[in-house]
This record gives structure tokens, C-alpha cells and sequence, in this order.
């Protein structure tokens, strides 16, 4: 697999984990049974912010060098 596809399916987690993050946003309280930030969520939306920037620079990335790997067509 070359780069531009690790990058595309690494996209594709980071912006699922950043989805899912936001829809069950008390799974580090229900996995870890802790409350790092008492509560208040603001972990998890910094979580689901990494991960969807993460998501978009990795997206574009992959997009950058499928278009430097691919030859032109005529």
C-alpha cells in the first residue's frame, strides 16, 4: 500500500473516532471509569477536535499525493 493510502484510511478512523466521540461523548467515563475533566465534556470535545483535524490534514495529504503519484490524462 503506498502513502496516500495509509493516509486516506487513517482519514477515514480519525474522522469515524471523531464521529463517534461526539455521539457517545461518555465513553472515557464508561471505559475507564474516571471523570478527567469532572464531568463537564470539555475533554471529549477536544478529543473530537484533534481527531477531526487529524482527520482533515491526513484527507488532505492523501489527496496531494494521489494527485503528485498520478500521471496525467489527455
Amino acid at each position: 500500500m503506498n502513502r496516500s493510502r495509509w493516509e486516506f484510511a487513517f482519514a477515514g478512523l480519525f474522522s469515524t473516532l471523531a464521529v463517534i466521540t461526539a455521539a457517545v461523548p461518555d465513553w472515557i467515563e464508561a471505559v475507564f471509569g474516571i471523570q478527567p475533566d469532572g464531568g463537564s465534556g470539555s475533554l471529549e470535545w477536544a478529543i473530537v477536535a484533534v481527531l477531526g483535524v487529524l482527520a482533515l490534514l491526513l484527507g488532505a495529504l492523501s489527496y496531494r499525493d494521489r494527485r503528485i503519484l498520478t500521471p496525467p490524462t489527455e
